[in-house]
C-alpha cells in the first residue's frame, strides 16, 4: 500500500501534487480563505457557493477544500480540531476526496455536460441521501456553459435543497450566470494572483523536486501563466518531463515562445532612444530564433503601456508591483522618465501593427515598418 501510493504521489502532475490541502496552502485568496475557515469554525455551511474568476485562481481547489470541510470525519468526532476549520486530510472521506473516489463528491464539467437533460439527472441524484458521506456536494465547473432550460431546472433545486446537499458553481465568466441563481448563492470572487505569490509557490516546487532553474527562467513561466497557478505548475511540469533537472531561461523561451522580460525591457530601451538601427537587428535575431512574434509585440504593447501609465501616474506603481517582480517595476519607473509624447505615436502604431500582423503571411513587416515609421 505504502508503494504504491509513493508512486501514485510521484506520477501525478505537479499541479495535482501540489494542490493545496488546507485552506491556509490557498495562496493568493486571503480574504476568501478567512471568510470559509470562520464558517467552517462555526459549522455553518451554506448550502450553495458561486464561486467567480479566472482560471487558475483556486475555485475548483476551494470547492473540494469545502467538500473535505464538510465530510471530514475528524471534525465530527472531535469538539477540538473542529475549531481549527480545517479537513484532518487523514480519515478515509478527505483521502477519497482528494483522490476523486467519493461517490457523494461528484464534479461535473458544464462546458461538456450543459444540457437539461444532464441537469435533471443531477436533480434525481440529489433527491438520493448520500451513500457514506455527511454530504453530498456538486461541483459544477465552467458553470456559465449551461443553457438557459439547465439554468430553469437548477433553480428549483436551488431554491428548495435538501439539507444534506451542497451546490458549488465555478465560473471565469461570472456575468453569464443568471441574476436569480446568482442571489440564491454565496458569491466569491477570486482575485488575479500577484507573479511574486507565483514565483513563490514555484521555488517551493522547484525545492522540492530538486530542480535547478534559474530565477529568470522562474520568472518567464509564472508571468507565461498570466496568473494561473495551475498554468505555471503545468509548465514547469513540462520542462521537466523528460528528466532534467536543470532548466535554463532559453529552454523556457523556447517552450513558451517569447523572451523573457529583461530582453524585453533592453529592447523598448531601444525603441525609446530612437535607436532604429538596433532595433531591427535585435527584432531580426528575435524573429530568426523562432519566438512569436505576434506576441512579442503584444509584450512590447504592454510594457509601454505601463510605461506610459507610470508617467502620468506614478502611484500606479503600486499596482504593478502585484503583476511583475519588483526589480521589473524598477525597470518600467526608469523608462517612465523618458516617456514623450512622441512615444504614444509608436504605442499607436504598435496597436495598429499587432492587428496587421495576427492576419498576416509576413507578421514581422507590420512591425518593422511601425518601428521605422514611428521613429524616423
Amino acid at each position: 500500500m505504502g508503494v504504491s501510493y509513493f508512486y501514485y504521489r510521484m506520477s501525478l502532475a505537479l499541479y495535482r501534487k501540489y494542490r493545496p490541502s488546507t485552506f491556509e496552502d490557498l495562496l493568493g485568496q486571503e480574504l476568501i480563505s478567512r471568510i470559509l475557515r470562520e464558517a467552517a469554525r462555526q459549522d455553518k455551511l451554506s448550502h450553495a457557493y458561486l464561486f467567480a474568476g479566472s482560471r487558475g485562481t483556486g475555485k475548483t481547489t476551494t470547492a473540494r477544500l469545502i467538500a473535505k470541510i464538510a465530510n471530514c470525519e475528524k471534525r465530527q468526532k472531535d469538539p477540538e480540531f473542529l475549531k481549527k476549520g480545517e479537513p484532518c486530510n487523514k480519515c478515509r472521506m478527505c483521502i477519497e476526496i482528494d483522490e476523486g473516489k467519493n461517490l457523494d463528491v461528484m464534479e461535473i464539467d458544464a462546458a461538456s455536460t450543459r444540457g437539461i437533460d444532464d441537469i435533471r439527472d443531477l436533480k434525481e441524484n440529489v433527491r438520493v441521501s448520500p451513500n457514506f458521506a455527511r454530504y453530498k456536494v456538486f461541483i459544477i465547473d465552467e458553470a456559465h456553459q449551461l443553457t438557459k432550460d439547465a439554468w430553469n431546472a437548477l433553480l428549483k433545486t436551488l431554491e428548495e435543497p435538501p439539507e444534506y446537499v451542497i451546490l458549488i458553481l465555478a465560473t471565469t465568466e461570472v456575468d453569464r450566470v443568471p441574476a436569480t441563481i446568482v442571489s440564491r448563492t454565496q458569491q466569491f470572487h477570486f482575485k488575479h494572483v500577484p507573479l511574486e505569490t507565483i514565483v513563490g509557490k514555484l521555488k517551493m516546487i522547484a525545492k522540492e523536486e530538486e530542480i535547478d532553474i534559474a530565477a529568470d527562467a522562474l520568472e518567464l513561466v509564472a508571468s507565461s501563466a498570466e496568473g494561473s497557478f495551475r498554468d505555471a505548475e503545468s509548465l514547469l511540469g513540462q520542462l521537466i518531463s523528460f528528466g532534467d533537472k536543470t532548466v535554463t531561461l532559453s529552454e523556457v523561451e523556447s517552450m513558451v515562445g517569447k523572451v523573457g522580460f529583461d530582453k524585453l525591457s533592453i529592447f523598448v530601451g531601444l525603441l525609446m532612444d530612437k535607436n532604429v538601427s538596433d532595433a531591427l537587428k535585435t527584432l531580426s535575431g528575435i524573429y530568426d530564433g523562432g519566438y512569436n512574434i505576434v506576441q512579442f509585440t503584444k509584450d512590447i504593447i504592454h510594457y509601454l503601456r505601463r510605461v506610459a501609465v507610470l508617467r502620468y501616474n506614478p502611484e500606479m506603481n503600486e499596482l504593478f508591483a502585484r503583476e511583475l517582480m519588483k526589480d521589473h517595476v524598477s525597470k518600467l519607473e526608469a523608462h517612465a522618465k523618458k516617456f514623450e509624447e512622441k512615444h504614444i505615436v509608436l504605442l499607436k502604431g504598435l496597436i495598429t501593427a499587432y492587428g496587421q500582423m495576427r492576419y498576416s503571411q509576413f507578421p514581422i513587416i507590420p512591425l518593422e515598418v511601425t518601428i521605422i515609421e514611428s521613429l524616423k
